[in-house]
């Protein structure tokens, strides 16, 4: 198990950029605005000798009763609780704040290590800026800066002392499955990921916007491994006002490309609207292996749901190789069903095909159905695979620039019957060969050379007539 270090103190002291400092990545949000960061995010350690796990939180409010502030400060509990090493920071150019001994009495109480980290320290004196914080009884405070990296090191080394240095020759994992749980605000995304994880992982709320960050979290069901991304809601373009809320949108579709398989959440109470098949196209064109997740299922009579159903075949048919499933995440029905979708289709995504079966397969599907004739008929010779997550199918042959879509989309149709590809688009690519005379230009014939070409056509009409 790798050494774990978590981030904690109130809002907007710079968890969030010392832990993008710390995983030397921008996986975190950050803006000057308090309570930006909600949900625990994880991420690698990539200072200091040492493998590790960082660990940034939301801003802890020990005297939240309710809300959004009372669900963000027991997420910082419970990573606490998870913490090998607790990180507290505090605002050096703020100075020391009731809220902030309040925290320090909480993690006293707790019996994890604590590091007091003074935030903001750059440009100022050692002992001017820490010699107010001695007064929280946790030790020396030790000056950093998260924007420039000041002493940022340092504090990672100490943090580490007392653990043991990596093994030799220890393997980097096997890659597995990423899951980008992604849909319109407030359709139960953080409830269907709470129901995948068993636990209350991250903040689901009754409110459009709870998630505001991509959330990377590993978990292992039936010993294999899994990386779930809870995502912020996609809204229409014209709808998105804030700042924040843009960067989520961005966060989002980066997740659709990081992951191998997606999961479309659409809520079955609703109609589907321009903004659900507008996301379904990005996941389609970024060639992603997706399942549809029709959530908030219980409680429809008969009709609504025979509605439902319709709706979703007239305005999402072009997702007519995902696996649809519908669920309620609140009370945990059909969420197995939804993960054994998602093994499925990260197999058909990854899947290894050969170039004979390919070949046959493309030749079976020319002789049934020829392409359309243009100038020159296309010759198509053999396929073989180009790549995966999406499969991606090369043909080879001859007068190809001119194959139309819609026979590239009937021979996709046939490699994925013929390989059983569920769950995945399949992308088709051709590979044209060109006339090696083409562009070259005849050299006029000399007068000498006319000439004993027309003695050859003239002894051509005697021999043959």
């Amino acid at each position: 198990m790798l050494p774990t270090l978590v981030l904690v103190g109130r809002p907007n002291v710079g968890k969030s950029t010392l832990f993008n400092r710390m995983t030397r990545s921008r996986d975190a949000l950050v803006a000057d605005l308090p309570g930006l960061t909600r949900d625990r995010h994880y991420g690698r350690g990539r200072l200091g000798d040492k493998p590790h796990l960082v660990v940034d939180t939301g801003g802890l409010e020990p005297v939240a009763k309710d809300g959004i502030m009372h669900e963000m400060a027991r997420q910082t509990r419970q990573a606490v609780d998870e913490a090998d090493v607790v990180l507290f920071l505090v605002d050096g150019r703020q100075g020391i704040t009731p809220q902030d001994k309040i925290i320090a009495n909480e993690l006293r109480k707790t019996g994890r290590p604590v590091l007091l980290l003074v935030n903001k320290a750059e440009g100022m004196q050692r002992a001017r800026v820490t010699a107010d914080f001695y007064e929280l009884g946790l030790g020396d405070p030790l000056p950093i800066s998260s924007a420039h990296g000041e002493n940022v090191e340092e504090v990672v080394e100490i943090a580490l002392e007392g653990f043991p240095p990596p093994e030799e020759g220890a393997e980097e994992e096997a890659d597995h499955p990423k899951i980008a749980i992604v849909g319109r605000p407030n359709v139960g995304k953080s409830t269907l990921v709470n129901a995948i994880l068993g636990e209350e992982r991250v903040i689901a709320f009754d409110q459009p916007g709870t998630t505001r960050d991509s959330i990377y979290i590993d978990f292992e069901r039936a010993g294999r491994q899994y990386t779930i991304i809870d995502t912020a809601g996609v809204r229409r373009r014209g709808k998105v006002d804030e700042a924040i809320e843009k960067f989520s949108v961005i966060k989002t579709l980066q997740a659709v490309e990081d992951a191998n398989v997606v999961v479309l959440v659409v809520d079955a109470r609703d109609q589907i609207t321009e903004q659900d098949a507008h996301l379904a196209d990005f996941v389609l064109q970024a060639g992603r292996a997706l399942v549809l997740a029709v959530n908030k299922w219980d409680g429809l009579d008969d009709y609504r749901r025979d509605t439902a159903k319709r709706d979703i075949e007239r305005k999402l048919h072009f997702l007519s190789f995902a696996k649809q499933h519908f669920i309620s995440a609140l009370k945990g029905s059909g969420v197995a069903a939804v993960l054994k979708s998602v093994d499925e289709a990260y197999a058909a995504a990854m899947a290894k095909l050969s170039t004979p079966k390919l070949t046959r397969v493309l030749i079976a599907a020319v002789e049934k159905q020829q392409p359309p004739r243009g100038r020159f008929r296309p010759k198509m010779r053999y396929a073989h695979q180009g790549g995966s997550n999406p499969p991606i199918v090369v043909i080879h042959g001859s007068a190809l620039d001119h194959v139309p879509d819609s026979y590239k989309r009937y021979l996709e149709r046939t490699f994925c019957e013929a390989f059983s590809l569920q769950g995945t688009p399949l992308r088709i690519q051709f590979n044209a060969s060109k006339n090696p005379f083409e562009g070259r230009r005849s050299k006029p014939l000399t007068e000498g050379e006319q000439r004993q070409a027309h003695r050859a056509r003239i002894r051509g009409r005697k021999l043959y007539g």
